[in-house]
């Protein structure tokens, strides 16, 4: 928030928004312009290359809970006997993001994308804030105060409609990928339902090489 108010007091709004000329350079050229700009092409290298290692880092781990949680197919809960690395899911989530670097290409579009998707995933979540304190619970515990998920679940459900002014090649690359989640989901019931009747049909011992505990690396 702090770099958005100091990009908005250096450069005049209605120029950053430049597709040729990304926020942080405009206000670099606008208050130093004997700034090497060439320096920017190394951070963003590094800085594309760690966020997108940041992201299949969690994104493999994130399919291979859900499949210990008997979400998604157990052949994504795989993990080696020695390292306990779960590499189906490793495999699983790098395969997608050949197909979608592959089959869309625009960066900004993906990008668009994952913070749609987020931003659903956010608004979900203050929802169930609101829904999982109607439980029981016996110890003591933190409650948030009632308007902080409301306004939440409001804001990010905004920022997630058309009406915020977001593409709607993100609406169709995030339904592409809710139709595979679905489908992934639909395999993972029936798979269940042949081990042993119903969601809870197997358990993570199953798997080969796998243990009660998660992936170490």
């Amino acid at each position: 928030m702090l770099v958005s108010i100091s990009a908005i007091a250096l450069v005049p709004a209605d120029q950053l928004p430049d597709p040729d000329n990304p926020p942080l350079l405009a206000v670099v050229e606008a208050r130093a312009p004997d700034f090497p700009l060439s320096l920017f092409g190394v951070i963003t290298m590094f800085a594309v290359a760690t966020t997108a290692l940041i992201d299949m880092l969690m994104a493999s781990r994130l399919v291979h809970g859900l499949a210990r949680e008997r979400v998604l197919p157990p052949l994504l809960g795989r993990v080696l006997p020695g390292r306990r690395t779960p590499w189906t899911a490793i495999l699983f989530t790098t395969l997608l993001a050949f197909g979608l670097i592959t089959f869309v290409g625009e960066v900004p579009a993906l990008g668009g994308t994952t913070a749609l998707l987020l931003l659903v995933v956010f608004t979900v979540v203050n929802v169930a804030v609101l829904v999982l304190r109607r439980d029981p619970v016996d110890a003591d515990h933190f409650r948030t105060p009632t308007i902080l998920p409301v306004v939440g679940a409001l804001a990010c459900g905004f920022l997630a409609t058309p009406f915020s002014g977001r593409a709607a090649e993100q609406y169709r690359i995030a339904g592409v990928l809710l139709v595979i989640g679905v489908l992934l989901w639909l395999v993972t019931v029936a798979v269940n339902e042949r081990a042993g009747g119903g969601p809870a049909g197997f358990h993570p011992s199953h798997l080969s090489g796998d243990a009660p505990h998660g992936p170490r690396n």
